[in-house]
């Protein structure tokens, strides 16, 4: 018996509106369905998640997912949740962010399979950049009328009289671009369904009303929960912004740490939207967090299989290794598996000085690492006292009075790292 993607959804907690006559529709067979993706920038961000776990949800349950990537609409720009009209992309850097996008894809989805249901990308630039103005407002837009695009929550939004900026025409006339897609998409790939975040659904729904007009055939439409925190921040993003898919934009180090800081609440929504464990492993993992919620069960788990689906496995166990660094009882060897770039976030804020690399030559003693050299510490006599208090680490270990820092103290040959007690650290960089 097919799976019932629809089913799977709603339990999970991914189902906002789904258009009647959807769940009977998948449940008669191979069914294709898609999601748009923004490409405005070269890399997906964990806000895009949400749409991908759909697809690949959609593809383990027997059907075909379509990735449509946004180039004629990335050139126009959706008013849908926005204040004001963003900036337009020009081709050459749609297409380079197309290609890193489908790169990061095929982590989730199933492209090269030979089977029927093997996932596919498609570009709407490919079938819009030749549409005149002229034949698209002829063959489109006679369809759809002023009034019924008027209603949209996304339109009127705007069109608010408290609206400063008002809306442009060409953000007006995305609806009807959109729309187009799904009528495109269902008479040449014979796409039936498409899905999307909840603010979608009026441009959703437009798509299905060309298909009935135009197309003389019946769309679908599902849409899934914007994703909200527990405390009514932002998902998805810090103070330093997004957080990107891409190694090079957010670490894995720095991936992680979203995940595993996630409170309990969160933690126990996310694990369902955002991993592919089972009904009953998720539920079992809910009851141990809760007979021992300070061990964090949900937290790491939830941590662990995003940070290994979007990165590696090998990613994932060098920023548990980092995490542990900085709270837990790690060696001189743990720190020097960092590279330079974990080293400088995991002790991001730390205060640090310069070194020049001649110094440790003949070495530098503690007295001038940990004042008369750097002010870590006040003075020189504040120095040995805490020497003497064996309360000094160089790279995590303990050291005396008579150690000497030299060239095999460096992490990634940069870097000393100098601590008092267990919560003050310091950082010698070394330079040239």
């Amino acid at each position: 018996m097919r799976p019932n993607f629809v089913e799977e959804l709603k339990w999970r907690g991914m189902l906002h509106d789904v258009m009647p006559g959807t769940e009977e529709h998948l449940l008669t067979g191979m069914q294709s369905a898609y999601v748009g993706i923004d490409p405005t920038a070269d890399s997906l961000h964990i806000g895009h998640l949400v749409g991908v776990m759909m697809l690949k949800h959609f593809q383990l349950a027997g059907h075909k997912p379509y990735a449509l990537i946004g180039g004629a609409t990335g050139m126009i720009g959706d008013p849908s949740g926005k204040s004001s009209e963003r900036n337009l992309l020009d081709e050459t850097t749609l297409r380079l962010n197309q290609e890193a996008i489908r790169e990061q894809l095929s982590r989730f989805l199933d492209f090269d399979s030979k089977t029927d249901n093997s996932a596919v990308l498609v570009n709407n630039y490919d079938w819009m950049k030749d549409f005149t103005f002229l034949d698209f407002i002829r063959d489109v837009g006679k369809h759809i009328t002023v009034n019924y695009m008027m209603a949209k929550d996304s339109v009127r939004k705007r069109l608010d009289a408290e609206a400063k900026e008002g809306m442009s025409f060409t953000e007006f006339t995305y609806q009807l671009v959109q729309g187009y897609d799904f009528l495109y998409l269902y008479q040449h790939h014979n796409c039936t369904l498409q899905m999307g975040g909840s603010d979608q659904w009026g441009n959703i729904t437009t798509g299905t009303e060309l298909i009935r007009r135009i197309g003389g055939g019946k769309g679908y439409a599902l849409t899934c929960p914007l994703i909200t925190k527990a405390d009514g921040s932002k998902f998805g993003k810090t103070e330093g912004g997004n957080i990107w898919l891409d190694a090079h934009r957010t670490s894995p180090y720095k991936f992680y740490q979203y995940w595993i800081n996630t409170s309990d609440e969160d933690a126990e929504k996310y694990i369902k939207i955002f991993t592919f464990l089972t009904r009953e492993e998720i539920e079992g993992l809910v009851r141990e967090h809760g007979e021992a919620p300070h061990l964090r069960i949900l937290q790491k788990r939830l941590a662990e299989e995003v940070t290994v689906m979007v990165h590696s496995r090998e990613d994932y166990e060098n920023a548990v290794r980092a995490s542990s660094i900085l709270f837990g009882n790690s060696t001189s060897s743990d720190l020097k598996t960092l590279d330079t770039h974990t080293f400088l976030e995991v002790f991001e804020g730390v205060p640090q000085a310069e070194i020049k690399r001649e110094e440790l030559t003949g070495g530098l003693d503690m007295i001038g690492a940990l004042s008369a050299r750097t002010g870590f510490l006040s003075s020189n006599g504040e120095a040995r006292r805490e020497l003497k208090q064996n309360s000094i680490s160089v790279n995590k270990e303990k050291v005396g009075e008579g150690y000497v820092i030299t060239d095999s103290d460096l992490i990634g040959d940069s870097f000393v790292l100098l601590q008092r007690g267990k919560k003050s650290y310091f950082i010698l960089a070394i330079v040239d």
